[in-house]
């Protein structure tokens, strides 16, 4: 069960990254403020460090992951566009990034209770994650 449940909890953050990675790259060309476009960056790069701890753990289990829901992706990408061409702003996208922590955070908080069981190296990574994607919301709220 610990297994299972350590690597179900590991895709879960490997779909995570990957969702929130790509969110930030579809903002990065509208931000205005050299601030807000270096604190998107470092977020970024926070991101793929935790994505090769990630894909560490999730070879070593012979997994290869997750992607994020199609359908997710597909509705952020509609969402984001949408926003930006009726509203070009550093406001519009520490909007849309901070929704997307919140939907990150919550899931996280919601996989690391369900797959308990799972081992303590992996539960560390999701809260970093979960950290992570709360320090970004809090960062850009001076932008709302």
């Amino acid at each position: 069960m610990i297994e299972q449940d350590t690597i179900k909890l590991l895709r879960e953050c490997d779909a995570g990254i990957k969702m929130g990675v790509e969110s930030i790259e579809d903002v990065l060309d509208y931000v205005r403020s050299n601030h807000l476009q270096q604190t998107l960056n470092t977020c970024k790069r926070e991101h793929d460090k935790l994505k090769t701890e990630v894909d560490s753990l999730l070879h070593k289990y012979h997994d290869e992951g997750k992607n994020p829901n199609p359908i997710a992706q597909g509705m952020s990408f509609m969402k984001t566009n949408m926003k930006l061409v009726m509203h070009e702003s550093d406001n519009t996208i520490a909007d849309l990034i901070t929704d997307g922590c919140n939907m990150g955070v919550k899931s996280l908080n919601k996989y690391l209770n369900q797959y308990e069981a799972a081992d303590e190296v992996s539960k560390d990574i999701t809260k970093r994650l979960i950290n992570l994607e709360e320090k970004l919301a809090v960062d850009i709220r001076q932008y709302l």
